[in-house]
C-alpha cells in the first residue's frame, strides 16, 4: 500500500475519508448577538456587512464556490475577500501573496493563526474557504456546503439588484442532487486520487465516471441541470468540472474520459464558463500548481503540466 496523502484521512481498506467541518457557526437574520457581538447561543452570528472576511484558495473547488455565488449576489462589499497562497505547505494556508506576508485585515501570515487563536486544541486539516469575523480575529465557520446556502438566503438585504435566486422554492431535487454530485463528482474524484489500494480506487473511479454518464443524459434537454435556471446545483458541479481536464484526468488517475470528450457536459460546462462569475474567477495556473506542488505523495517530481490549452473554454 502506498502512504497516504493525508494519513489520518485515509480507512483502513485505503480509501479516502473527507474530515469533518470543525466551525460550524452560522451568519444568520435571526440571529438575536447585537452589532459588534456574536455569536449567541445557538452559534448564530449577526449579518453586519464589512465585518466578515471570506478566506479562499482560488485553487480549491470548494472555495471557488464560494468566490461565484459571492460574485453573483453582488456581496462583494458586504463580504471582503482574502486569497491565499496555493501551495500549501506543512504549516497550511499561506498569505504570501498579500505585502509581507501578512493578510492586509487580520494581520497574519497563516489561516491556521485563526484556527489556533479559536480553538487552541485543534489538530485537523485548516481549509478554505473559511470564513472569520474581523472584530475578534475568530473563525465563523469552514462549513463549505452551507456557506453558500447562507450567501442566498441569509444575505438577502445586502443583495445587488436583480441577483439571481440560486435556491428553488422546492429544494427536494437540488438537494437530491447536491448530495448524488458531492459523493460520486465533487468528492469522487479526490476519492479516486487519494485511494491508497487498487479496491478502493476503482470503486471510487466507477462511481464517479456512472455518475457523469448520469449527469450527461440529463444535461441532454436542458441548458442547466434543474431546467431553464441556474441554481446552486450548477456552480457545485461546475467547480469540478472545470479542474477535471487540467488536474482529475491525469493526476487523481479520472481517466476513463476527458470533459471534453462528454458531449452534453462539455457544452454545459462552457456554457457556465462564459458567465459572469465563472470563467471569470477561474485561475488555471493556481489549480494546477496547487494539485501538482503540493501533493508529493502523488507526484513527487513536482512537475506541473503545461496544458491543456485554456482557450478551448471561449469557443
Amino acid at each position: 500500500m502506498s502512504p497516504a496523502q493525508f494519513v489520518k484521512e485515509s480507512s483502513v481498506p485505503g480509501e479516502f475519508t473527507r474530515q469533518g467541518n470543525r466551525f460550524t457557526g452560522r451568519i444568520a437574520r435571526d440571529s438575536t448577538a447585537g452589532p459588534g457581538e456574536g455569536p449567541d447561543d445557538q452559534d448564530r452570528w449577526p449579518v453586519e456587512p464589512g465585518r466578515y472576511r471570506l478566506v479562499v484558495s482560488l485553487a480549491c473547488p470548494w472555495a471557488h464556490r464560494s468566490v461565484i455565488v459571492r460574485r453573483l449576489l453582488g456581496l462583494e462589499d458586504a463580504i471582503s475577500l482574502a486569497i491565499v497562497d496555493p501551495i500549501r505547505d506543512e504549516r497550511g494556508w499561506r498569505f504570501t501573496l498579500d505585502p509581507d506576508g501578512r493578510d492586509p485585515v487580520l494581520g497574519i501570515e497563516f489561516l491556521a493563526d485563526a484556527y489556533r487563536r479559536t480553538d487552541p486544541t485543534y489538530e485537523g486539516r485548516v481549509t478554505v474557504p473559511t470564513i472569520i469575523d474581523t472584530v475578534t480575529g475568530l473563525v465563523v465557520t469552514n462549513d463549505y456546503p452551507q456557506i453558500t446556502l447562507d450567501l442566498s438566503t441569509e444575505w438577502t438585504d445586502h443583495q445587488r439588484e436583480g441577483a439571481p435566486e440560486l435556491i428553488p422554492a422546492d429544494r427536494a431535487e437540488m438537494d437530491e442532487l447536491i448530495e448524488d454530485i458531492y459523493r460520486d463528482v465533487n468528492n469522487g474524484v479526490y476519492r479516486c486520487g487519494f485511494a491508497t489500494t487498487q479496491e478502493a480506487y476503482e470503486a471510487a473511479y466507477d462511481a464517479l465516471f456512472a455518475r457523469l454518464d448520469v449527469l450527461e443524459q440529463r444535461l441532454a434537454d436542458r441548458p442547466y441541470l434543474l431546467g431553464d435556471t441556474l441554481r446552486e446545483v450548477d456552480i457545485r458541479l461546475f467547480t469540478t468540472l472545470v479542474r477535471f481536464d487540467a488536474v482529475y484526468h491525469g493526476h487523481f488517475k479520472a481517466n476513463r474520459n476527458k470533459l471534453t470528450e462528454f458531449a452534453n457536459l462539455w457544452v454545459y460546462a462552457r456554457r457556465l464558463y462564459q458567465l459572469p462569475a465563472f470563467g471569470d474567477t477561474v485561475d488555471f495556473d493556481q489549480i494546477k500548481r496547487h494539485y501538482y506542488l503540493t501533493h508529493d505523495n502523488i507526484n513527487p517530481t513536482g512537475i506541473v503540466p503545461k496544458g491543456p490549452d485554456p482557450r478551448v473554454w471561449t469557443t
